[in-house]
């Protein structure tokens, strides 16, 4: 559907807008996000301002898809940059369970390498999740956090010189103990 037709409802629109694009929004989200069930909120928000700029909808000369798309984008860069996202992200812990690894392993992964972490900005702490556990490249990265793919790398670069001089300095304080 690039034009709607100029005779066409409000409610027959949203109906068309569900159906031919409603899965594809929420793959795109999907892939984004990594998340389907947040990908589906996104996807609802985005069906809720269409409905409210219906009109302009349907007076619209371009493409209903690439504005839908446009704002579901937006609404995941949105998403991405909420302080409740880098917190249940950087808060993330991974126990494998075949690694067979104990409560006391855990207790000592998470003195080593939290505290570490923690002297990171939000913002090299977001560039270290999504490229590390979220295994996304430097422009998805980019394209989520909304910034330029040289930023990331930057900060990539300054985050890791940091972790390594903290994790050098906490060995050379062990060996002396």
């Amino acid at each position: 559907m690039a034009t709607p037709p100029t005779n066409t409802t409000r409610s027959e629109l949203l109906g068309v807008i569900m159906r031919e694009h409603r899965d594809g929004l929420v793959s795109y989200a999907e892939k984004m996000l990594g998340d389907r069930g947040v990908a589906e909120d996104i996807v609802q928000e985005t069906v809720i301002r269409a409905w409210r700029n219906m009109d302009r909808l349907l007076g619209m000369e371009g493409s209903v898809k690439g504005w839908l798309f446009t704002v579901t984008r937006r609404l995941v860069v949105d998403w991405v940059r909420k302080p409740h996202t880098r917190k249940e992200v950087v808060g993330v812990t991974y126990n494998d369970p075949s690694s067979g690894t104990g409560h006391i392993e855990a207790v000592h992964h998470a003195m080593v390498t939290r505290p570490p972490l923690l002297t990171l900005s939000p913002e090299h702490r977001a560039v270290l999740v999504h490229l590390y556990l979220c295994d996304r490249s430097i422009k998805e990265t980019a394209d989520i956090l909304g910034i330029p793919a040289g930023t990331v790398k930057s900060r990539q670069y300054n985050a890791l010189r940091k972790l390594r001089t903290a994790f050098h300095a906490e060995a050379a304080a062990e060996e002396a103990a």
